[in-house]
């Protein structure tokens, strides 16, 4: 096993990480508009919300 630091051990890789947030944060712009759509449907459908009001 090597010592912390030596040329063996690979630097962390900040692009990586930053791609990880952007894609979490898509994830959560996804969920968002599901739960919307859901929601507009909701209404719709109780009568609570017009029809022709929703695109």
């Amino acid at each position: 096993m090597s010592a912390p630091g030596t040329p063996s051990d690979p630097e962390p890789d900040p692009v990586g990480e930053e791609v990880s947030t952007q894609r979490r944060l898509a994830l959560n712009e996804d969920w968002a508009a599901t739960i919307v759509g859901l929601l507009l449907l909701v209404l719709v459908l109780a009568g609570l919300w017009p029809g022709w009001l929703v695109p």
